[in-house]
């Protein structure tokens, strides 16, 4: 419940007030100031909506004054937490604006946690009290005066438990006035906070040269990006460490994003030699418990550095001196359900809010980033040579034209030679596959039917050591059957095309002495088993790691000396705006694993398309020449990064209702000078979780503003019940 005892603090006397609620609704609602008491903005508060009380902001809209008095609802008890800072309120609408989504909806990202709201039981913890002890004490208590004599306080629990005793001696003791207890303060615990000079590195001239610059930029203060462009390897994350201990030093909090965080075992190792303690971790596998307790202890200040996915965006961090997003160019920074947003440029609006520095590092900077660069928005740090002794590994292709695997097998004769070398020369190897799962899919060669979804337009993906058919869009799974379904014909079913269980399955057959690991997100599945095999390979219990994108992301194995991407064409195809420049991406930080240490290292492309583009620049080692082809396409078609898009997606449980409400929206379209409005035409997924799905894509100069359009636009037309439409600003993925 609300604690009654919070104190408000005074400002301007009012009766009634705006009170923002974490549902998705519109703006706030008006409320009435209890008589004699006076309010501020920020407080959290309980507040009646309905037949349920809920937690909701004061908010800075000015209060509704034409809502008669009678009909107003009382404010109710403030909760014992701190009020949202006027930075993050400013940033919640303004997130708010710029995605088209109800306010509400992004402050329940903001409150993601009610239970946190509430001031936790009081813990006590007992003590002795220095009182005579009997002339006949008996052995159980002797043991727990000689526990608290060399150990602190414990509560009775655990003390009995630590003692050796049972928890009726303890509450005897109590009783009898032997011990004592004492209430325990909410944040007491035997954390220790990052100390910036635990273990300070000896930088390269060109690494000292950029920390200073970063260094710098939090010791002033103010708003500032600056994109941390570096090759794989080259010490992107130490370097930024300094402007992360120059923050501590100030007494100020970080932010430090992740595109993934159960990919982060080997960034909180690093981070814990540099710092001598592991930061606070944010992300959807912590436990309710402790999720409520870091709440708690980062809106109070308690937690001095926070690592996160990008819901950490919106934790309360009252006291920001600096931002970071690395490995700032992945998709996955992009939030594609619910209220849809870039967490890489959110968090930049929100550094601008907070007026700090935030730093941006990738190897691969994304498009978007770059042309900030050339817009003089942004500035651009090199680190150009990877550290210590490593060189950057040779890439070679693989013509699957002209040295094809045998009939049946995916590994070419040249990548098996190589993995053959690297296996006799005692080194470890990765074979890449983007593709979870054993096989893409599945059909009977005998009727030829193929099993796919029932709520998605998609194929079931097999899943051979869950012996489980799934779904990778809506998560529907079901049994891998023995018999075909359409016409009951045993031992026709057939895999087609390979997943890294498959690939898996080859590798053990071409190399039966070598120790294999899959590193695949449903293989592995929680932050603690991805931080196990990082470890194994590490100390070199793994031969041959076998694994999708998880790999490519800023994992140091200084034994991996060889790196095979198994379809360097998968991904290039379909159409995608972003297709080449994902690819060409993904692949250089997959091939950034390789030769990491003082071994060189090589990568191998199997490839049918050889000519390419986007492999001819990786090839020839030309990144800032694929970069810049790439960014004189996208400005000559007017496209992102020098043209807006946005896409309004149409979803009803109806086929008919979902063309009927497409077509009313199409004949509604605004008609202005340079806007385009294409479609509507079936999403690619035009069947997800069970929605008939519709596209619209509006593409735009930058210099038009089209939160302004698109809000008339919808306002424009009746939209059923039923169905719903999607606002996606500048979308990502076109499924």
């Amino acid at each position: 419940m609300p604690a009654a005892a919070v104190t408000l603090q005074p400002s301007e006397p009012v009766t009634r007030v705006s009170v923002l609620l974490p549902l998705p609704l519109a703006g706030p609602y008006t409320y009435a100031v209890p008589e004699g008491e006076e309010i501020s903005r920020g407080t959290v508060i309980s507040v009646p909506f309905g037949k349920r009380t809920l937690p909701g902001v004061i908010w800075d809209t000015p209060a509704d004054e034409k809502v008669p008095a009678a009909k107003l609802k009382t404010l109710g008890l403030p909760f014992d937490v701190p009020p949202m800072a006027e930075e993050m309120r400013r940033f919640i609408d303004w997130v708010a604006g710029y995605t088209l989504s109800p306010q509400g909806a992004i402050l329940r990202m903001a409150l993601s946690v009610p239970a946190a709201l509430d001031a936790p039981n009081p813990i006590e913890v007992l003590r002795p009290t220095g009182m005579q002890v009997p002339v006949k004490l008996t052995a159980a208590r002797q043991k727990v005066l000689d526990f608290l004599k060399d150990g602190p306080a414990q509560t009775a629990s655990a003390l009995a438990e630590l003692a050796g005793v049972s928890t009726g001696v303890v509450k005897a003791m109590v009783q009898a006035g032997m011990l004592r207890a004492h209430p325990l303060p909410e944040f007491a615990g035997p954390a220790r906070a990052p100390d910036p000079d635990f273990a300070v590195p000896t930088f390269s001239p060109e690494q000292k040269d950029v920390a200073d610059i970063l260094t710098a930029a939090v010791e002033q203060g103010g708003f500032g990006v600056s994109l941390l462009d570096g090759v794989t390897g080259s010490g992107k994350t130490e370097v930024y460490f300094a402007a992360v201990s120059a923050a501590l030093k100030a007494g100020k909090q970080v932010l430090v994003l992740l595109p993934e965080i159960a990919l982060s075992a080997q960034w909180l190792s690093r981070f814990e030699g540099r710092f001598g303690v592991r930061p606070q971790v944010w992300h959807s596998e912590i436990g309710p418990v402790a999720r409520r307790k870091a709440w708690r202890k980062i809106a109070h200040g308690q937690i001095p550095v926070v690592v996160g996915a990008r819901s950490a965006l919106f934790l309360p961090l009252s006291n920001l001196g600096l931002i970071v997003v690395d490995e700032e160019h992945e998709g996955s920074f992009k939030q594609e359900d619910g209220v849809l947003y870039q967490a890489r440029d959110m968090a930049v609006v929100r550094a601008q809010f907070a007026k700090v520095p935030i730093i941006l590092a990738s190897a691969t900077p994304s498009l978007e980033s770059l042309a900030n660069v050339e817009a003089g928005r942004y500035t651009r740090l090199e680190l150009g040579s990877r550290h210590g002794p490593a060189g950057m590994p040779e890439i070679a292709a693989i013509d699957l034209r002209k040295d094809p695997p045998p009939r049946g097998r995916w590994i070419a004769p040249g990548l098996e030679r190589a993995v053959n070398e690297t296996l006799e020369a005692g080194e470890q190897a990765m074979l890449f596959l983007n593709r979870r799962g054993y096989a893409p899919l599945t059909l009977c060669r005998t009727c030829g039917h193929r099993f796919a979804c029932p709520n998605c337009s998609s194929w079931l993906v097999e899943h051979r050591a869950r012996q489980r058919l799934v779904c990778h869009h809506c998560g529907h799974t079901e049994p891998t059957p023995q018999a075909c379904p359409s016409c009951s014909d045993t031992g026709s079913l057939v895999p087609c095309g390979p997943g890294v269980e498959r690939l898996a399955e080859e590798a053990q057959t071409l190399w039966p002495e070598a120790r294999l690991a899959i590193m695949s997100s449903d293989m592995l599945g929680s932050p603690e088993k991805a931080a196990e095999l990082v470890n194994a390979v590490q100390a070199r219990e793994v031969d041959i790691l076998i694994g999708t994108a998880m790999m490519a992301k800023g994992h140091h194995f200084p034994h991996l000396t060889l790196v095979g991407v198994v379809d360097a064409d998968l991904g290039l195809g379909g159409g995608d705006l972003r297709a080449g420049e994902r690819t060409f991406q993904l692949l250089h930080q997959v091939s950034g694993r390789a030769g990491r240490a003082e071994h060189p290292g090589r990568v191998l492309l199997q490839t049918a398309a050889v000519e390419h583009p986007v492999l001819q620049a990786l090839l020839a080692g030309d990144r800032d020449g694929f970069i810049a082809q790439e960014m004189a396409e996208r400005r000559y078609h007017g496209m992102p990064p020098f043209g807006r898009l946005a896409a309004l997606i149409i979803s009803a449980p109806d086929a008919g209702m979902a063309d009927t409400l497409a077509r009313a929206l199409a004949r509604a379209a605004p008609h202005c000078d340079d806007l385009m409005v294409l479609g509507p035409a079936p999403a690619p997924l035009a069947l997800l979780r069970g929605l008939h799905r519709r596209r619209l894509l509006v593409k735009a100069p930058r210099s038009l503003k089209l939160q302004p359009l698109i809000s008339d636009w919808l306002a424009s037309v009746p939209i059923p019940n039923a169905a719903r439409v999607t606002v996606d600003i500048d979308p990502y993925s076109f499924l």
